[in-house]
C-alpha cells in the first residue's frame, strides 16, 4: 500500500461565510490536484471556524473575577481565560497556567481549544466550530454536488497528549469515513487473537496530514491519497471515550 498525502496552499484568507468547498475545490484546481475519487479531505479547523464566524473580540468580554485572578496569577490576558471558561462544560485541571477542560463536544483538550494563532486582529481567538461533524458534512456535500465524488472530510485541530510532549492533529469533525477500525476477533499474523484493538483512523489521516500542512506554512488543507479507508457517515463524536470507560474522569 502507498498513501500520498498532498498539500492544498492555494487557499486565500478565509472570511465570515465563506464558500469553503468552493474555495478547496478552486485552490486544489490551481494547484493542478484536483480531487479524484478515493481521496480524503483533511482541512484545519480555524479555517472552518473563520468560515463559521467562530471569533470572538477580546475587547468585548468582560471577565469574570475568578478569571481576574486566575489570569494575575499566571501573566494570562483575563479575557481569553473567560473565553475559555465559556467554553467549557467541565474543568478537569488547572495548572501552570493551562486549564485542562471538557468543552460541549465532549473533547478533553487545554483551553477548550480557545486559541489566537493564525487568527488576524490582535484581541480576536478563535473557537471549536459548534459542530465540527456538522461541518465537516457540509463541505463534503458541497463537494459532492460540484464534482460528483463522495470525498470524505475530516476537520483536524492540534491537541496535547497525556504521557507524551508535543502536540498532534487529531480528528475534531468527520463525515464520510468510519473513523474507528476494529480488529478485536480478529487473528494477528502469529495467531494471537486481538481483543482490545481498536485504532483511531481519522485520528491517524489527521496527524498524517500535519506533516504538509504544518503551523507556518500557510497550508490549510490537505489531500490524503490511496488510503483504502472504510466507508461510512462517520463521526468524530466516536471517537471521544464513554464517560462510564474514562479511567481519568
Amino acid at each position: 500500500m502507498q498513501v500520498r498525502i498532498i498539500g492544498i496552499t492555494h487557499v486565500p484568507e478565509v472570511h465570515l461565510g465563506a464558500d469553503l468547498a468552493g474555495l478547496i475545490l478552486s485552490a486544489c484546481e490551481s494547484g493542478d490536484t484536483p480531487l479524484v475519487e478515493g481521496d480524503v479531505l483533511v482541512v484545519t479547523q480555524k479555517i472552518v471556524s473563520k468560515a463559521e464566524g467562530a471569533l470572538v473580540d477580546l475587547d468585548t468580554v468582560t471577565p469574570s473575577p475568578f478569571a481576574e485572578q486566575w489570569a494575575v496569577r499566571w501573566g494570562k490576558d483575563p479575557r481569553q481565560i473567560e473565553v475559555v471558561l465559556r467554553e467549557s462544560v467541565r474543568i478537569v485541571r488547572m495548572d501552570k497556567g493551562i486549564i485542562i477542560s471538557e468543552t460541549r463536544h465532549g473533547f478533553v483538550c487545554a483551553n477548550a481549544g480557545v486559541d489566537a494563532s493564525n487568527v488576524p486582529g490582535e484581541h480576536i481567538v478563535g473557537l471549536l466550530p459548534e459542530d465540527p461533524d456538522a461541518s465537516a458534512a457540509r463541505i463534503r456535500e458541497r463537494v459532492r454536488d460540484a464534482t460528483g465524488l463522495d470525498v470524505p472530510v475530516i476537520i483536524s485541530d492540534s491537541f496535547g497528549r497525556a504521557w507524551r510532549n508535543g502536540i498532534i492533529n487529531i480528528a475534531v469533525g468527520v463525515s464520510g469515513l468510519a473513523p474507528l477500525k476494529d480488529f478485536r476477533g480478529q487473528r494477528d499474523t502469529h495467531g494471537y487473537m486481538m481483543s482490545a484493538t481498536v485504532i483511531a483512523v481519522a485520528d491517524e489521516i489527521a496527524s498524517a496530514a500535519e506533516l504538509v500542512m504544518g503551523k507556518l506554512e500557510n497550508c490549510p488543507v490537505a489531500i490524503v491519497r490511496g488510503y483504502p479507508y472504510d466507508r461510512a457517515e462517520g463521526s468524530a463524536r466516536e471517537i471521544v471515550i464513554d464517560p462510564a470507560r474514562d479511567m481519568f474522569r
